[in-house]
């Protein structure tokens, strides 16, 4: 029953609040400790082999520190008292989860670029994609946007309740260790998870283990969407075809996912320091990239969580 409760409490105080400003958040600490770690393999770790090394130390000890400091947590104030160690449990879970500051994050976006102050919208977009935002149209943006919104319902919400979800079913654990280990994964793949330098060797091990945890939850998400859309067999088709052609194992076929669905293209030439580099194209373009498909998409990201959510309420409850 504790299991159902926590996730119930975390889905809700992340559909209300999000991440409160200033609050200390799970993933600032971990940003810190491989800020911190990065400076230490700068300094003493020159060649590929020990940044290869160093990798492997950071991803394995960042994951199992995340964990283990989650359920030192929820442990020790259950101890104090038991209703204190669900409330606190439910919070670290929620912040795990990121539907609302994702939704948040395409409003900054979209709302100036709806009144036509486009400088605001490449400025508000420059805080959440790396790619040049000074010169791009209002078309590019409204890509970009949909880009980021659907790369990260997977990685960002989908993933983070999938191993939320297999945590409640493992006995003296839970839910929350299990997604703090995710999003440390995640974290470590935005961070130093880049093929370019100074990344290279650091980062490998990082980029490879999140490909490999955020794999069956992708898919997963693909499936769930192109039930939704009421055609699956056309959504699972385009993904087929157009996800593969992307580098990323699991970016791709989200993003094709949710463009099958909606009816629109992504991919195309962006801008990353002045150097542009092309992504495959993902998608039909039957209809345009207007801000009530980000919506739509945003709204599909919503209905995946609650049924994932249902389901393991349901199969949960089964257990007691």
């Amino acid at each position: 029953m504790n299991s159902i409760v926590v996730l119930v409490l975390a889905a809700f105080l992340d559909y209300l609040i999000a991440d409160p400003w200033g609050f200390p958040h799970p993933v600032r600490v971990m940003g810190w400790a491989i800020a911190r770690f990065n400076k230490i393999v700068w300094k003493y770790f020159n060649s590929q082999l020990t940044q290869r090394l160093a990798g492997i130390i950071l991803g394995i000890g960042l994951i199992t520190g995340s964990g283990l400091v989650g359920w030192l947590i929820v442990q020790a104030t259950k101890l104090i008292h038991p209703s204190l160690g669900t409330v606190v449990e439910s919070i670290l879970l929620a912040s795990c989860f990121a539907a609302r500051s994702l939704r948040l994050a395409a409003q900054e976006v979209l709302q100036p670029l709806s009144i036509g102050n486009i400088t605001q919208a490449r400025s508000s977009l420059s805080k959440y994609v790396g790619r040049d935002t000074e010169n791009l149209s209002e078309t590019e943006i409204l890509r970009a946007v949909l880009e980021t919104v659907t790369e990260n319902a997977t990685d960002g919400v989908m993933a983070p309740l999938f191993y939320a979800i297999a945590g409640a079913f493992i006995p003296f654990i839970g839910s929350v260790p299990v997604a703090l280990v995710y999003k440390a994964a995640s974290t470590l793949d935005s961070m130093v998870g880049y093929r370019e330098a100074p990344y290279t060797y650091l980062g490998w091990f990082s980029a490879r283990l999140e490909d490999f945890l955020t794999w069956l939850p992708c898919r997963l998400t693909v499936l769930t969407l192109a039930i939704l859309s009421g055609k699956p067999r056309y959504v699972w088709r385009i993904c087929c075809r157009d996800a593969g052609q992307d580098p990323s194992p699991n970016s791709g076929w989200s993003e094709c996912a949710y463009a099958a669905v909606l009816g629109v293209q992504v991919g195309g030439t962006n801008w990353y320091r002045g150097v542009a580099k092309y992504k495959p194209l993902l998608g039909n373009n039957i209809h345009p990239i207007t801000s009530a498909k980000v919506y739509q998409a945003l709204q599909l990201t919503r209905y995946c969580f609650f049924i994932w959510l249902g389901v393991a309420i349901a199969w949960l409850s089964l257990q007691i």
